[in-house]
């Protein structure tokens, strides 16, 4: 007998105190199998109405708008009637959109230009594939982020431990979408004598890495910053490859520097996860611990496989706390993670691998 179950279309609300922008990102949203758009709104307030009545399943969300802004109806929003949200983005507000990640939003888009253009037509490519990867989310998941967030400890001490003889070289990190909350829990609470480096591609544009490194590095022990060619890789300190670079690894006389490259025409994700881990497991071999978080597509399979040639060690995110479970499930299938954990404790099982030796 055929199976004549209809789905329900993802109904989605779009929240822009611009008349084109509404008109622009619905048509596109409609464009979506599977996808209508419900209703619009021109600020917060009317959101909150439209969001009470409509109980969407994904909104789009300017941030800058009269009356209540986004970031006042992203708070009641996750408070009251969590929805998976995406920004939309001007282009210089980074800071916004970072602080937006914060309250909960998904994920974000940058609009090319201030003005109104036909060039605002270039947003159709990226909603799409966000849209797409976003009809399954759990945003239960959301939820318990923020809330473990919310209960995050203090900045952690060095104390008064003796130096550390660590097993591994490099914790090399991957995340993609979800992954500024996920890296940032897991970064505040290491301790400021972590006796490892760590490497981080987050996929971000090249105009977010570098503040997004400043904000992680107000709230960590360690330090953060974002990599500049030339860079000394170091216990203590976590690099942030920069938007647009690729990041690799050179032995120095003294010790191991950042290498950045441009990135080849045809590869998909810059920074790439694959050639961060890849040059890790080439130059510092069983002494790589990888771990890859949250994220869409397949960026790091190949680059945990790698590790795992090189017998270093790897951890993926669990399905369960994930934002976007497709980066790690991609390496689960390849056969290539050593475990699979939820996002609090990862933190845990990098302290007790590379300080297993603390009193």
């Amino acid at each position: 007998m055929a199976n004549n179950t209809v789905h329900s279309p993802l109904r989605a609300l779009v929240v822009d105190d611009s008349a084109y922008l509404r008109r622009l990102l619905s048509d596109i949203l409609n464009s979506i199998p599977g996808v209508e758009v419900a209703g619009t709104a021109f600020n917060g307030k009317e959101a909150i109405t439209q969001a009470l009545r409509m109980n969407p399943d994904l909104i789009t969300l300017d941030l800058e708008m009269p009356e209540m802004d986004g970031f006042t109806f992203l708070r009641w929003l996750m408070q009251e009637h969590p929805t998976p949200t995406i920004i939309i983005s001007s282009d210089g507000a980074e800071e916004n959109v970072l602080k937006a990640l914060d309250l909960g939003a998904v994920d974000f888009i940058v609009k090319p230009t201030r003005h109104i253009s036909t060039e605002l037509e270039m947003i159709e490519d990226p909603l799409v594939e966000k849209v797409e990867v976003l009809k399954n989310l759990r945003i239960e998941k959301v939820k318990k982020q923020i809330a473990t967030r919310r209960r995050r400890p203090p900045r952690v001490p060095a104390g008064e431990t003796p130096p550390i003889d660590c097993p591994f070289g490099l914790v090399a990190i991957g995340a993609s979408t979800g992954g500024p909350p996920a890296l940032q829990s897991i970064l505040t609470r290491l301790p400021e004598n972590f006796p490892a480096p760590i490497a981080v591609v987050q996929h971000m544009p090249a105009t977010f890495t570098g503040l997004f490194a400043e904000r992680l590095n107000a709230a960590c022990a360690i330090e953060i910053k974002e990599a500049e060619d030339g860079d000394w890789v170091r216990p203590g300190r976590a690099l942030i490859a920069p938007g647009g670079r690729n990041m690799r690894f050179v032995k120095a006389k003294n010790g191991v520097r950042v290498q950045l490259e441009l990135p080849d025409l045809h590869e998909k994700y810059t920074p790439s996860v694959n050639i961060l881990m890849r040059s890790s497991a080439e130059l510092y071999h069983e002494k790589t611990l990888g771990v890859l978080l949250t994220g869409m597509g397949d960026d790091g399979k190949l680059g945990m496989r790698a590790i795992k040639e090189q017998n270093g060690r790897t951890i993926a995110e669990s399905e369960e706390t994930a934002i976007i479970f497709g980066m790690p499930a991609e390496a689960i299938r390849e056969g290539v993670v050593d475990s699979v954990e939820d996002l609090d404790k990862i933190s845990e099982t990098i302290l007790s691998l590379c300080m297993k030796n603390v009193p």
